[in-house]
């Protein structure tokens, strides 16, 4: 029999290879991204408001709290909406490599927001960062906004992640999870409701998108979240950092084989993405090294 240990490090890897494939479901969705991340946050909510129920979660927090997680839901919104952009407008692989950059955008923001001192390697591995990006802009200027784009959705995933590590020491992640999807959903409710774009249209989903919807809210998700807490208990800070900086790996890897030329790029792009995941892989790697597992 496995021990809780290996059965968690399998599924750790299970749910970064989830992760990866969330830009595949991306692509693979008809859906312009604004539409695309209201019903993706929509079913989300959905999904996770009855696993609540089911384990008899209670939901009920003070309004100021609640006011803060719907905030919050804004920014993972709008990371989502420039995620899924990015992919429309560039493909699969350019979003992923430069989504890579979000752990560097963290330890910017990181030590502003919890007033930290900035360590001397996250500069230079910052730098590198650069570098690699450069190489991509050069090889790849024909995606210029996607790639912009990217680094807009890195930046908001960066300061969504420094935002929720102070709400997860107090709350329950399942209860953070149900406001701060439902805050983005009514902020975007509220956008598109502005803009006339609730329409009949709107509503119209291909069978396809339909399902390659739920997978993305469920699975993608719901799933992908709750399950990810769940493996703490086991698997050591380290570990568990180091691997989800696997996921433009698998993701990349996952779009070749199902897009094929679509996203096959040259040989320098992937010199530069490279590049950054290492660079991502070393500071996982030097931040274990300073904090106990």
């Amino acid at each position: 029999m496995l021990s809780d240990n290996t059965k968690s490090y399998f599924k750790l890897h299970w749910i970064v290879f989830i992760w990866g494939f969330t830009a595949v479901l991306g692509r693979l969705i008809t859906l312009d991204a604004m539409p695309l991340v209201w019903f993706r946050m929509l079913f989300a909510v959905v999904f996770i408001f009855i696993y609540n129920k089911f384990t008899k979660t209670s939901i009920r927090l003070p309004k100021k709290v609640i006011l803060k997680f719907l905030v919050a839901g804004l920014v993972i919104a709008l990371h989502w909406f420039t995620f899924f952009r990015a992919i429309k407008v560039s493909n699969v692989s350019i979003t992923l490599a430069c989504l890579s950059t979000g752990a560097f955008f963290t330890s910017i923001i990181e030590p502003i927001f919890f007033k930290k001192k900035i360590i001397w390697y996250e500069i230079f591995f910052g730098l590198l960062v650069v570098v690699g990006l450069s190489i991509i802009f050069k090889v790849e200027g024909n995606y210029i906004e996607g790639i912009v784009l990217a680094l807009i959705s890195a930046f908001l995933s960066a300061c969504f992640a420094v935002i929720n590590s102070k709400f997860v020491v107090n709350y329950e992640p399942k209860v953070i999870s149900f406001y701060e999807l439902f805050g983005g959903v009514l902020f975007f409710s509220i956008f598109l409701f502005g803009t006339s774009s609730f329409n009949s249209e709107f509503f119209q989903l291909s069978i396809n998108d339909f399902l390659y919807l739920l997978v993305l809210s469920s699975v993608c998700t719901a799933y992908a979240f709750i399950a990810s807490t769940s493996i703490m208990k086991f698997l050591s800070p380290y570990t568990v950092m180091l691997t989800i900086n696997l996921e433009p790996i698998y993701g990349i890897l996952l779009a070749v084989l199902i897009f094929k030329e679509k996203e096959q790029m040259s040989p320098t792009f992937y010199f530069g993405a490279l590049l950054i995941l290492i660079t991502v892989v070393l500071n996982a790697v030097l931040k274990a090294k300073h904090k106990p597992n």
